[in-house]
């Protein structure tokens, strides 16, 4: 009688290890089974269909847009190049800049600029703002204003920085200046602290009215741009 309940009592406990096993094969020994991450360009792989291109739009005014040079040479295509021969084949770098761009008129026209396919914006504006000596409490409104529509359309935001010229006084350049750092922190975006660093002030890297940058000096912006694109590119790639 005592061995029939010994041999119930083994025949049990070997029942719930199996069962236990097959639920939690790590506490047995075995390795445990995980569902295999597919990417995006793997699902479309597998759907026969061709993975959806990511857009990086910067949207500013006549620095974005190359003023007084070819389109080539603007800093939009410039980072498209270097997108291309680091060997990226779904990223379109987008020129979204027109001359005499506010932070006003660039938050007007958003919404056409902002389309499904936008991933990342770069927000280079400010400098007319600037220029105009138009309130800094109006520029930052307005920059929040384009941050945050671009964040809750899935958008991630880079922030290129500006300076407001001496001339309207250490006040003004002060309150102008800390628009961008706070921004970028209070929406975790990511910031170049000013987009004409190196570039703004030298003859050599400046066109006639030394205000826009020449071909050099867009190359620069490129390779100050660059490193901060490249790893949110591959966020939205890896997605």
């Amino acid at each position: 009688m005592i061995r029939l309940r010994l041999s119930s009592l083994v025949t049990g406990l070997l029942l719930l290890l199996a069962v236990g096993c097959s639920v939690r094969d790590a506490a047995c020994g075995g390795a445990v089974k995980r569902e295999p991450v597919i990417l995006e360009s793997d699902r479309a792989a597998m759907a026969g269909i061709e993975a959806a291109r990511v857009e990086i739009v910067v949207l500013g005014d006549s620095l974005t847009a190359g003023l007084g040079l070819l389109a080539l040479e603007a800093f939009p295509a410039l980072l498209q190049l270097k997108f291309d021969d680091d060997g990226y084949q779904r990223i379109d770098v987008i020129n979204r800049g027109v001359s005499g761009d506010t932070t006003t008129n660039g938050l007007n026209r958003l919404d056409w600029v902002l389309t499904p396919d936008v991933r990342i914006l770069v927000v280079a504006l400010g400098a007319n703002d600037a220029l105009r000596g138009l309130p800094p409490a109006q520029t930052r409104q307005n920059l929040e204003q384009i941050i945050e529509a671009a964040q809750q359309r899935g958008a991630l935001v880079l922030l290129a920085g500006m300076e407001a010229p001496p001339n309207l006084g250490e006040q003004f350049q002060t309150e102008f200046r800390a628009i961008y750092p706070a921004l970028a922190a209070k929406y975790n975006a990511r910031l170049l602290p000013f987009l004409l660093e190196g570039i703004a002030g030298l003859p050599h890297l400046n066109q006639a009215d030394g205000m826009h940058p020449t071909a050099v000096g867009q190359q620069m912006i490129a390779d100050m741009l660059y490193p901060l694109l490249q790893p949110m590119a591959d966020d939205v790639l890896s997605r």
